[in-house]
């Protein structure tokens, strides 16, 4: 697929995305917004290169499986789904999957636990593989519904909240630091900075999406002499320009991020690199996907502010953002700020001397669980009660392994298939096919 980098993408030559082990080019620095070294006009779905970059550093490895904690998976599921989703049928787009998932059942490391100790990356949002039919008009692959691969824990930079296979970790930003003290002076950066905007969006409009409320937002900033606003419906070349961005998230006190095409958005990551407190309006944006690098306790590093009210005009953000106290929003970003090392990709090519970035977090959090679940197997203690559908309730519990009602279950009620973000047919099928559409732009 490396080899062949021209032809991981339709509509971006990923080749030039692929050099400096996946970071991409190095960004010059002529406006002074980054720091001198450890920055990358990075691709937001270069996860699988990175990681597995990452990996042949990685300092516990062994050749012998008998000893592992568990077993890696060296397969590139993005680049590979991305390869065919446009024009090729469904047999093109199943059949590395197909060849991957034979190879792993023949290997002896299979049989100890049935794959369930296995885990590869596919960097890229789970709707891109779970296509639920085999219509040729349907979208993706079937990866993750595959009988060997539901064993196996796929990481996504997007996790469906009622699939048990799938784990969400960071997009990838622009920074990626070579040690230790890149990361203190970057923060202690972000900490002194002056943000004269009270609140800050980066994004375009989705005129076609009824459920979409970025059309409010951008209203509302439009209006507001406490916002600034980015518009990336113009044409305006600022948005796809890192500098542009990063700029305005550092002057800015918060960020918007509504939902993208699909729950997620890269500029989530980008904002808390800046320091800006992420506001979100769905919990499926952050708060039920990135649990292993996010604090359960959102509410001490985002504001969370149900679209809901927003799409009925019945919200105003400036108001909300304006009634939090000062101290509280110190706090809340110093947090933020706190939170960055566990939410960028360190240099593949070098290793941070204590901090743990978000593969270390990653493969911690997998190694975690698959020893509980070994101990679990042994002790014949697994939940035999476990509701796939209820997943992303199970990610936010704390010790306690019952589940009932939620505040958020309005959001994650299992939707009609026209709804939005529904794991049917194709709602998701349409977010995944949209965020495909805006693939040259990294803030989608």
């Amino acid at each position: 697929m490396l080899r062949e980098c021209h032809s991981i993408s339709v509509w971006t030559n990923m080749c030039k995305f692929m050099s400096n082990d996946g970071l991409g080019p190095p960004l010059s620095n002529e406006d002074g917004v980054f720091s001198n070294t450890g920055w990358y006009a990075t691709n937001q779905f270069a996860v699988d290169v990175i990681f597995g970059n990452r990996m042949k550093q990685y300092e516990c490895l062994t050749k012998d499986s008998s000893i592992a904690a568990a077993v890696f998976v060296p397969f590139y599921a993005g680049f590979d789904v991305s390869r065919y989703l446009w024009g090729y049928n469904i047999s093109m787009r199943d059949a590395a999957p197909h060849d991957l998932v034979d190879w792993l059942r023949k290997r002896p490391e299979w049989n100890v636990m049935g794959g369930r100790d296995h885990f590869l990356v596919g960097g890229r949002i789970a709707w891109d593989f779970r296509r639920l039919t085999d219509e040729e008009s349907d979208w993706g692959n079937k990866l993750l519904f595959m009988p060997a691969a539901k064993n196996m824990s796929m990481l996504v930079v997007e996790s469906s909240p009622w699939n048990a296979n799938d784990f969400a970790v960071p997009y990838p930003t622009y920074f990626h630091p070579a040690k230790d003290e890149d990361v203190f002076l970057w923060q202690d950066r972000m900490r002194s900075l002056d943000r004269p905007w009270l609140f800050s969006f980066a994004g375009a409009p989705r005129p076609g999406d009824p459920m979409s409320i970025r059309g409010q937002l951008i209203d509302q900033c439009r209006t507001s002499s406490f916002c600034k606003l980015l518009e990336c419906d113009l044409g305006e070349s600022k948005c796809h320009s890192p500098s542009a961005i990063m700029k305005m998230f550092q002057s800015s006190l918060f960020c918007l991020q509504p939902q993208g095409d699909s729950y997620t958005r890269r500029s989530a990551f980008d904002s808390m690199l800046a320091g800006c407190i992420p506001v979100f309006f769905h919990p499926g944006s952050a708060y039920v996907q990135y649990t292993w690098h996010l604090p359960k306790n959102y509410t001490s590093y985002s504001v969370f502010i149900p679209e809901g009210g927003v799409r009925d005009g019945n919200v105003s953000v400036e108001e909300i953002l304006r009634g939090i106290h000062p101290d509280i929003v110190k706090q809340m970003r110093e947090e933020v700020i706190n939170l960055i090392p566990k939410v960028i990709y360190a240099d593949p090519r070098s290793k941070l001397e204590t901090l743990k970035d978000a593969f270390d977090v990653s493969v911690s959090a997998i190694i975690n669980k698959v020893t509980q679940l070994r101990r679990d197997i042994i002790s014949d203690s697994e939940d035999k009660d476990f509701i796939e559908e209820n997943s992303w309730k199970y990610e936010l519990l704390e010790g306690q392994r019952t589940i009932g009602p939620h505040e958020w279950d309005p959001f994650f009620s299992k939707p009609k298939p026209k709804d939005k973000g529904a794991d049917s047919g194709n709602s998701s099928a349409e977010a995944a096919k949209n965020s495909w559409k805006i693939e040259r732009g990294d803030q989608n």
